[in-house]
């Protein structure tokens, strides 16, 4: 699983395909979430960014 961070939120996702001008996230059966464009994007982070409790560079 993935997290895209947004300036307003988060959105999980289970896959996720890198345009030109932005990110496009997809659901577990392989359908369209979102278009997030990389204005937008703040980071594109797996789950095992959250899993240690040690501080890190993202």
């Amino acid at each position: 699983m993935y997290r895209a961070i947004l300036p307003n939120g988060q959105l999980e996702c289970a896959d996720y395909a890198k345009e030109s001008k932005g990110v496009e996230l997809y659901t577990e059966s392989g359908e369209l979430l979102a278009f997030v464009p990389y204005a937008n994007l703040e980071a594109l982070l797996t789950e095992a960014a959250y899993d240690s409790d040690e501080p890190s560079v993202m």
